[in-house]
């Protein structure tokens, strides 16, 4: 049930805007034994199975959940949807550089991580339209949507919405989720399933075998995509509507910051509590104390 609700919460990545979800699963702990467990199914089928049905299950629910939820707030409210976006990436930030230098780091990876997000930047940044939108997909690209979304879900960093859009695929894959088009999702699927078996196992052996160096790379990818969380509308003026977005976006911040640690967090805010309930009670005696002389 634990990995199914976390399930979904990767699934509100895999759907909005500049949010990755497998970001997500670094955030929840969960990543490098998803990649594992895709990249080496059936060495140990049952048990890699049990851990990843329930997370893939939570995972395709969120995106049927938040597929309409975000199609609607982008329609109505664009700017504030992408602000809250923005402060939820930039959340993430602390805790994915933690994971990055977690088994040693040298100066040299810096140069990873600002040549992956010159190079990331070059690519979202100056070509986020590569392909004109496809509105009636052939198999073919039925089967390359299903491809693109397991490459972009895998790999922390590369947002599914930008890959999606610069192969003219964003909007017929929202909208084939949202009105459930078996016709373009069954295929789909299909590409989904063999993309996400064959770039997890090549995943899968780089972190083995290049752990700070793979993911180096990555966190420069997911650098250079945070400017395509926002668009042209929104641009922030000396109104209300930019007063709220800014707050929008420390709001998200503060969200994304709190759960990429809920365990550590929740311990210091239990900390501060009881720091809190010691003063009062020492406030309280020390009252007691001056009311008896």
């Amino acid at each position: 049930m634990i990995n199914f609700l976390k399930g979904i919460i990767v699934g509100i990545g895999g759907i909005a805007p500049g949010l990755s979800g497998s970001v997500l699963l670094v955030i929840l702990g969960l990543y490098q034994k998803a990649i594992n467990a895709i990249g080496t199914l059936f060495k140990d089928l049952k048990n890699n199975v049990k851990f990843l049905f329930p997370l893939v299950l939570g995972f395709g629910v969120g995106v049927i959940i938040f597929s309409k939820i975000v199609d609607f707030l982008l329609g109505n409210y664009e700017m504030y949807t992408r602000y809250a976006f923005l402060g939820l990436v930039l959340g993430t930030i602390p805790l994915f550089y933690k994971e990055v230098k977690k088994e040693g780091f040298k100066k040299k990876y810096y140069i990873y991580i600002v040549v992956a997000a010159i190079i990331g930047l070059s690519v979202f940044f100056f070509n986020k339209n590569l392909f004109p939108a496809v509105t009636n997909p052939n198999i073919f690209q039925s089967v390359l949507l299903g491809v693109a979304v397991a490459g972009s879900s895998i790999v922390p960093g590369v947002d599914s919405a930008v890959i999606l859009s610069s192969l003219g695929l964003y909007e017929l894959y929202v909208s084939s989720i949202a009105d459930f088009n078996l016709s373009i999702l069954i295929p789909a699927g299909f590409g989904l399933v063999i993309g996400a078996l064959v770039i997890s196992f090549i995943i899968n052996k780089l972190i083995k075998r290049f752990y700070t160096a793979t993911f180096s790379i990555i966190f420069g990818l997911f650098l250079s995509i945070i400017p395509n969380v926002l668009n042209g509308s929104c641009t922030l003026g000396f109104n209300a509507n930019s007063v709220i977005s800014i707050i929008i976006c420390i709001l998200g911040f503060g969200v994304s910051y709190f759960l990429g640690d809920i365990k550590g967090n929740s311990e210091k805010i239990k900390q501060l509590f009881q720091k809190v309930k010691k003063i009062e009670n020492s406030n309280k005696e020390d009252l007691q104390t001056i009311s008896k002389d």
